[in-house]
């Protein structure tokens, strides 16, 4: 984009614009969904990577792809619990994964950066730009040149629009939501074919949950009640229900 030299002018700019829309994203996050909010997306990715790149700018082209293998390869073999440390989250070794709604640290990705600097000087070499350059698009191309040319502007407008089109479509069409009835013997069967069979499970599962809304108390389950009288209960009537479960099929089987 800047030929043989950098235009820092316009360089700056682009930067102030990017690292702003990152850092408005981050606070916008923060507010709206803290428990995953963006504190170093592809906003931020960009923002820092326009700044390192420019140390590669005059390096041999083979080396820069070196080193952006490396950088790509890094998470899969260097993880340490030293960078799980929130301030550390960007760097991308940290043992675990931080929640966020957009992650694209700075580890593995900056090497897809560090490769393209690469192959766009190869490309250079080779006169693949000037004839690229030469080409005329014609105006179908327009919708995509504009875009192209306001990126950010385009980037920025198009989660809240999907958004929105999303919350639309939900108003219209409402996804089914789950009974606690249903949720419990989809957990209750996946957690009792740990040992049992299916065909046990199934019905040992009906047993509780008639159980449990028999004495109304299913709502205590999800509310997690950790006293030992409640969890005393829930020991009673597992017990009662594998008794059922297993005399029911006792008596099928004899039939």
């Amino acid at each position: 984009a800047h030929g043989r030299q950098i235009r820092w002018n316009g360089f700056c700019k682009r930067f102030a614009m990017v690292a702003g829309a990152a850092i408005s994203i981050s606070v916008v996050t923060r507010i709206a969904t803290p428990d995953g909010f963006i504190f170093f997306g592809i906003l931020h990715e960009i923002a820092l990577a326009s700044l390192l790149g420019l140390a590669f700018l005059r390096l041999p082209a083979l080396l820069t792809l070196v080193v952006a293998a490396l950088v790509i390869a890094a998470p899969v073999y260097l993880r340490f619990e030293a960078f799980d440390h929130p301030w550390l989250w960007w760097v991308g070794l940290s043992a675990n994964n931080p929640r966020s709604n957009d992650y694209v640290p700075l580890f593995p990705w900056f090497g897809a950066v560090l490769a393209g600097i690469a192959v766009t000087k190869l490309a250079a070499g080779a006169g693949l730009l000037a004839r690229l350059a030469n080409l005329a698009p014609g105006r179908l191309a327009n919708p995509l040149v504009f875009i192209g040319r306001h990126s950010l502007a385009f980037y920025l407008i198009h989660q809240p629009l999907l958004i929105g089109c999303v919350w639309l479509f939900s108003q219209i069409m409402p996804a089914q939501v789950e009974t606690p009835q249903v949720n419990f013997l989809k957990t209750c069967q996946l957690s009792c074919e740990q040992s049992r069979d299916t065909e046990f499970c199934t019905s040992y599962c009906v047993c509780m949950l008639d159980t449990l809304e028999g004495e109304s108390t299913l709502d205590r389950l999800y509310n997690n009640d950790q006293t030992a009288e409640w969890k005393a209960h829930l020991s009673d009537l597992a017990g009662m229900c594998t008794a059922k479960t297993d005399s029911k099929l006792m008596e099928g089987g004899a039939e």
